[in-house]
């Protein structure tokens, strides 16, 4: 059975950090990727990086959505048993529910329907 446990959510204020970390049990394929969603109040979940591990050059490599490029960042540990999102320069319009997923393979980065996991949620608020 695979479980996903996000944690590190909270409040902060505008221009702050927080750290995410998804620990990542039972997915035992040896093509995965874990990644990190959000979904704020009234909006569609959207998809901010991803990481993939397996064969291949782009194995640890974190991508990226356009919209945290340079101020979020991926890494990993054992391999994707655990994985974080340093969430750096926070802004009020970061609010919102984050979401770990994985899937075995790789791929559609940030396709939701390509994930077959999902963890519960984190909650992280920033205010002005």
């Amino acid at each position: 059975q695979v479980q996903l446990v996000e944690s590190g959510g909270g409040s902060v204020e505008a221009g702050g950090s927080l750290r995410l970390s998804c620990a990542v049990a039972g997915l035992t394929a040896a093509v995965k990727t874990v990644a990190w969603f959000r979904q704020a109040p009234g909006k569609e979940r959207e998809g901010m990086s991803a990481m993939y591990f397996g064969l291949g050059f782009s194995s640890g490599i974190p991508q990226y959505d356009d919209s945290v490029k340079g101020r979020f960042t991926t890494s990993q540990d054992n391999g994707g048993d655990t994985v974080y999102l340093q969430m750096n320069s926070l802004k009020p319009e970061d609010t919102a529910m984050y979401y770990c997923a994985a899937k075995a393979g790789g791929g559609d980065w940030f396709g939701l329907n390509s994930y077959h996991y999902w963890g519960q949620g984190t909650q992280v608020t920033v205010s002005s």
